[in-house]
């Protein structure tokens, strides 16, 4: 037996994604939401619902790849956004593949609304990837909101961290946290710091698993950061 062609190719899967517009008609930001693994667009969307209430454009996006390890039942599949093998080239290769997936869907629904500025809100390895974007498409991103991720910072080149001057970043993470560990998370937030870049953290006293704490935490940063509530 001879092997005559031996190689690799790509392909495309087609997921599904979810625009709403909340408040009156006119510019306001695009709010991304990336949910956690074995999360899918449907539950993300109820669990990030007090979000709903920022007068904004919310695009939900769920993860190209079937995470079938979280239960036996098809039917409620979970979703993931990057495969991993163990080796970092790898991962970053998989974080990348699924950056200019999420590229195309931003920029395709922004031809029919009037965003002025985008907002990444990542959980756990959502929160990864909206990291790894962020970082890696700092022309379309103002700000980022990581939940219990952590930022890859090791993929940062000097002219990247240079163009994210203008972005505000914010992690949020739990002390109690054995999934992610707290430490790296920090680590990154330092190093963002030391370059003159907005980031901050805050860390409150939860596990990995996301809850009205964290979803709150959130809530109040955007406020800070002049994101409008709809008027009651």
């Amino acid at each position: 037996m001879d092997v005559l062609i031996s190689g690799k190719t790509s392909f495309k899967v087609e997921v599904p994604y979810k625009l709403i517009e909340t408040g009156d008609r006119g510019e306001k930001p695009l709010l991304v939401y990336l949910h956690g693994r074995g999360q899918n667009l449907e539950t993300f969307e109820k669990t990030m619902a007090p979000l709903l209430k920022f007068r904004a454009y919310h695009l939900f996006i769920q993860g190209p790849y079937a995470d079938s390890e979280m239960t036996g039942h098809r039917e409620k599949w979970g979703y993931m956004w990057y495969l991993y093998n163990g080796k970092q080239g790898s991962f970053i290769k998989s974080l990348e593949y699924t950056a200019e997936f999420i590229q195309e869907i931003v920029d395709h629904v922004r031809q029919f609304i009037q965003a002025n500025r985008l907002c990444l809100v990542g959980y756990s390895m959502g929160g990864y990837q909206a990291g790894y974007f962020g970082m890696t498409r700092w022309k379309h991103t103002n700000d980022m909101i990581v939940i219990a991720g952590r930022i890859k910072t090791e993929v940062l080149t000097q002219t990247r961290i240079s163009n994210m001057k203008h972005q505000q970043i914010l992690a949020i993470h739990g002390s109690k946290d054995e999934i992610v560990q707290l430490a790296p998370q920090q680590a990154a937030i330092d190093f963002l710091k030391s370059k003159n870049v907005q980031a901050e953290i805050r860390v409150l006293n939860e596990t990995h698993k996301l809850n009205s704490k964290y979803i709150h935490a959130a809530h109040n940063w955007l406020m800070e950061k002049g994101y409008e509530l709809l008027e009651n």
